[in-house]
């Protein structure tokens, strides 16, 4: 049984390749969904948003290509390729892309 789906196993791969931009949409692959773990890739089109939402568990987002805007609990970070940002469970957060930008968002649950 394979725990992380959509992606081929034992193959290096560029994550950033495996979601495209689509203008005026947010794409998504989920890579693993369970009650512990949730691991998605995101492509965003310039200007695209996920509003303002809070999870039950810790987020980390790494930013793959380009600059997303991230509100956390009312105060806006500037991320960029090769960054991280961890957002906590329960505090609100939201999404903007100031520029086109991917991602791979970690969500790990309470257990």
């Amino acid at each position: 049984m394979a725990y992380i789906k959509n992606i081929e196993p034992e193959k290096v791969v560029n994550l950033g390749g495996l979601v495209q931009y689509m203008d005026g949409q947010v794409v998504s692959r989920t890579l693993a969904q369970n009650s512990a773990v949730s691991i998605t890739l995101f492509a965003f089109a310039k200007g695209e948003e996920i509003s303002t939402h809070d999870s039950e568990g810790d987020a980390m987002v790494t930013v793959l290509e380009g600059t997303g805007e991230f509100t956390v609990g009312g105060i806006k970070h500037q991320v960029k390729a090769g960054e991280a940002l961890v957002m906590p469970a329960k505090i609100p957060h939201a999404v903007y892309a100031v520029e086109a930008f991917k991602m791979l968002l970690t969500v790990v649950f309470p257990q």
